[in-house]
């Protein structure tokens, strides 16, 4: 129960607008504000941009920073304010009432110039948080800036369009004629695209992209993780990210309930700070299940980013053994629809024997449809999901991946829709079942782990897992222990990370 003078801060409380509007916690906001410098806090001249505002939590938790620094310096502590508000802060809202929180939470006031404003200086209710209501730009169904689907964004005057104004123009520079020297914040993280289902497209990645046009001295936001290794668009962006020496640190929550209670963001969470001024290795901090470890590395070594940094000398250690002339799984396993069928192809009633969703099973495709460019058709099959972990998200626990019920031997002459990859297409039952054993190792599911950051698994996150080359035993992981030197350490992290599975290889 709470005591009579329980006063809440109400920016710790407040709900999220959605899954992907998330607001941020004030105490968030300062592990994020902890990785600039400290004399930023008592530079005058100093100026801050929150190109995505939600609660105004960080300009908030900024101009706090910004009072106690300057004291020396301003010592009226209501000229020092006015300054503060006037010189040093900027935000743009995401929407008109964000807006009005935004000022709520600054300025004491949701009008900038109110009776009860905390700045005096402002002639105009906007202040330095602003709102500009903008459309999107239409073309082939899309907005050229953020990639809407028309259908679900060509809306009335009264909806909100989400139209971010920040990422909605050729020039920024240009939104308040001015550069700054720290661009913050937590921007949307993605809209809806019109695919199938659910189906969304990143935006997050567009506001950092935009913030570095402005060639602020510091670029520090919190985002989505998925860009570490997948999501949709997100290859350039992700090789950006990687090639950029100016990243300074970065901090990962694999698990997103860490730092956002009761919001399930499949990948995690991680926030950055990049320097301009400043090029060398990155600083690497994990959080996982209570741990908290930190190292510096560089970010490009590998196409993607290997989040755990127990991880990668593991790999390391796994790929300069150069198997099979350095070959990996990705020149093994099938690409998507590996007979050319959609997911929602319709089953006929005779035909060519194929695999479909795994609540339909086995029915008929028609020989016209089934495309074999592969010549997979005659040979055993070993089908695996592409979604092996279909409604787990929070990868803070051991993942599954590939078990005995989700995975399926297809004989010579049957095919699959897209529901399943081909993971090998060997002439002989013993072959299957080697390369099953071998898929169903420890020390393999681990090595996929490292790339993937939501439930959709490609031929491509098996660029990690060795190709062997030929498969005629039975595997174990003690028998890649051994072969790739896998120290009990290493091992120990291994078997923390992956749950036991059963094989059946008969």
């Amino acid at each position: 129960m709470f005591s009579n003078n329980y006063n809440p801060d109400i920016l710790s409380c407040i709900a999220n607008l959605s899954s992907d509007e998330v607001f941020t916690s004030p105490k968030l906001v300062n592990q994020i504000l902890d990785l600039l410098p400290s004399e930023l806090w008592s530079d005058r001249n100093a100026t801050f941009l929150d190109p995505g505002c939600k609660s105004g939590v960080f300009l908030r938790e900024i101009a706090k920073r910004l009072e106690s620094g300057l004291e020396v310096q301003i010592p009226d502590r209501k000229e020092r304010m006015n300054h503060i508000f006037k010189n040093q802060l900027y935000g743009l809202a995401i929407t008109e009432l964000t807006a009005l929180i935004s000022r709520r939470s600054v300025y004491c006031s949701k009008a900038a110039n109110g009776k009860y404003s905390a700045c005096e200086t402002f002639d105009n209710p906007e202040g330095n948080i602003r709102f500009d209501p903008i459309e999107h730009t239409w073309k082939n169904g899309r907005c050229e800036y953020c990639g809407a689907n028309e259908d679900n964004y060509e809306r009335s005057d009264e909806l909100e369009s989400h139209a971010y104004s920040f990422i909605h123009t050729d020039q920024p520079e240009e939104i308040f004629n001015m550069k700054f020297d720290v661009i913050i914040g937590n921007p949307p993280y993605q809209l809806s695209d019109g695919g199938f289902g659910r189906s969304a497209s990143p935006v997050y990645q567009k506001f950092v992209q935009q913030a570095k046009k402005l060639n602020p001295r510091f670029l520090t936001m919190i985002i989505p993780a998925r860009w570490f290794a997948g999501g949709k668009g997100l290859s350039d962006f992700r090789s950006e990210m990687l090639n950029d020496d100016r990243i300074r640190k970065i901090v990962d929550f694999e698990n997103s309930s860490e730092v956002f209670p009761g919001v399930d963001i499949a990948g995690g969470v991680c926030f950055f700070l990049w320097n301009r001024d400043e090029h060398g290795l990155c600083e690497v901090t994990n959080y996982h299940n209570g741990e908290i470890i930190t190292s510096e590395r560089a970010l490009n070594e590998y196409q993607i980013f290997i989040r755990h940094s127990k991880a990668v000398p593991i790999v390391r250690k796994v790929l300069s053994n150069k198997e099979n002339g350095g070959r990996t799984l990705c020149d093994v396993i099938s690409s998507r629809k590996p007979f050319g069928l959609p997911t929602n192809y319709r089953p006929k009633s005779h035909g060519i024997p194929c695999w479909f969703l795994q609540k339909i099973g086995l029915r008929y495709a028609s020989n016209t449809d089934v495309r074999d460019d592969m010549d997979y058709l005659d040979k055993l099959k070993l089908l695996i999901p592409p979604a092996p972990i279909a409604g787990q998200t929070d990868f803070s626990k051991p993942v599954l991946f590939y078990y005995e019920g989700n995975t399926r031997i297809a004989k010579p002459g049957e095919c699959c829709t897209e529901s399943w990859l081909v993971a090998c297409a060997f002439a002989t039952q013993e072959e299957v079942l080697a390369f099953k054993s071998y898929l169903f190792t420890k020390v393999v599911r681990f090595l996929l782990l490292q790339t993937v950051v939501s439930q959709h698994v490609t031929k491509e996150k098996f660029c990690f897992v060795p190709d062997l080359g030929s498969y005629e035993e039975l595997y174990t992981d003690d028998i890649l222990r051994q072969r790739w030197d896998i120290s009990d350490e290493e091992w120990a992290f291994i078997d923390s990370k992956i749950r036991t599975v059963e094989c059946n290889n008969e």
